[in-house]
């Protein structure tokens, strides 16, 4: 596994498709030609609760974090989704997977957003323009379908739609550095876009409202409190007085709005996650099984040679439930570690705090960024006894290629403990596929 330098760029397309996650599970639970419905998304860590809520059913007093049966008796025919956070996953990374096809930079924000370094692009495409045309183009491949060249979509009628999204989803935004194009994906309509020439940034932002700025509630309050309603109102003011007020926050907030900062884009290189997967005989619902298939699984993928000199930095669980239904919990380690019981204390306790909501029939450990190790685990990671260990390792290898050359199959399982108090012996034990 080797280090990849980051990529930055000055200026940034944003593309914004609000509502994501909702707008995928309607997608695939819609019928074609039937009318629209208020529906919501039920939150994953709390099923009594609304995640997101669609327009229509805003329209109706419905608001994200409502409880469920307050929502309903606002708007009886609300249809309510449950959450399925690998499938929004997946689905997002066919969008990151498009738009890497237009620029190696890119950086996803959340779920749902990402902005494009759009640095040197003219060369190959030309103006800001015709750069956001191409990214709409792109986005094809994912089945969205956001802008009114119909013509486009019938003479490419080999682009499968993996989720098909209304033309009205994808928002893009053009300008110098993350924050004019993220106000700028704000401001576009529906399947369009709005480009922010160079030297028009602070004309443009003058008029937007606070709103558009990384406020948290009681920054927001304050500023309100002051009279100020829009950016232009924010740098109109000294940023001495501002900084004053509300320091080092104050000071990045000033210089936002009135156009001084251009955060680049900064490009991410795609993971190659470390996976351990673990498929159970039957449906698991156990909380003290689950968290135990967890330390096990952990403990699997640390094993993995090629994480060998470097520590996890984000580790993340995924279950597979019945029903359809799934389970995505995702945690940033503040100081990475190759240590088991710390990479799996937070998955933990977010399955105390937030179960799967049914019963486990599949459940998989991936390891999708790391660090370096200190200099003394880069030199133990080569020392002999590890090179004997990666020797033995080779000679299994090619035992099991051999029996499954031999035999058309590989018949070598891993047997891990599941449940070892359990008194059946059916339950104590799971078997798992070798691999090599």
């Amino acid at each position: 596994m080797t280090r990849t330098p980051h990529l930055a760029s000055a200026s940034a397309a944003c593309c914004w498709i609000p509502l994501f996650a909702l707008r995928c599970e309607a997608a695939r639970r819609s019928e074609p030609g039937s009318p629209p419905q208020p529906g919501a998304l039920l939150s994953p860590e709390d099923p009594r609760r609304l995640w997101q809520v669609s327009p229509l059913a805003r329209h109706a007093g419905v608001k994200p974090g409502m409880m469920v049966s307050q929502a309903i008796g606002l708007c009886a025919a609300l249809k309510l989704y449950e959450p399925d956070p690998v499938h929004y996953d997946e689905q997002f990374a066919r969008l990151l997977a498009a738009l890497a096809h237009v620029s190696p930079v890119v950086e996803p924000a959340e779920l749902g957003l990402a902005y494009v370094g759009t640095d040197g692009l003219e060369g190959l495409y030309g103006t800001p323009e015709k750069i956001v045309e191409v990214i709409q183009v792109r986005s094809v491949e994912c089945g969205m379908r956001n802008f009114s060249e119909e013509s486009f979509a019938s003479r490419n009628s080999h682009l499968h739609s993996a989720f098909p999204i209304p033309h009205s989803a994808l928002r893009l935004g053009w300008g110098k550095g993350k924050f004019v194009a993220w106000v700028a994906a704000t401001r576009a309509n529906p399947g369009g876009a709005v480009i922010v020439h160079p030297g028009e940034e602070g004309k443009f932002l003058f008029f937007q409202p606070l709103a558009v700025l990384p406020l948290d509630p009681d920054t927001h309050r304050r500023l309100r409190q002051l009279g100020l309603k829009t950016l232009g109102h924010l740098a109109a003011l000294p940023e001495d007085a501002i900084v004053s007020q509300f320091g080092r926050t104050g000071r990045r907030l000033w210089r936002l709005a009135a156009g001084l900062t251009a955060e680049p884009v900064i490009g991410r290189p795609t993971p190659e996650p470390i996976t351990a997967t673990l498929t159970f005989f039957s449906p698991v619902a156990e909380r003290e099984m689950l968290a135990h298939a967890l330390d096990q699984l952990v403990a699997r993928a640390l094993r993995d040679p090629r994480r060998s000199g470097w520590r996890v930095q984000v580790v993340r669980a995924r279950a597979e439930l019945e029903h359809g239904a799934s389970w995505l919990v995702e945690a940033t380690l503040k100081d990475p570690t190759a240590d088991r019981e710390r990479v799996a204390a937070p998955l933990k306790t977010r399955l105390e705090h937030a179960p799967p909501v049914g019963a486990v029939e599949r459940l998989a450990v991936e390891f999708t960024a790391f660090a370096p190790g200190p200099a003394e685990l880069q030199l133990f990671a080569r020392d002999a006894s590890a090179a004997a260990r990666a020797g033995r390792r080779r000679a299994l290898t090619s035992a099991a290629q051999e029996i499954k050359l031999r035999l058309k199959r590989s018949y070598l399982y891993h047997v891990i403990e599941v449940q070892p108090w359990s008194r059946l012996p059916e339950r104590r034990y799971a078997l798992i596929d070798y691999e090599p």
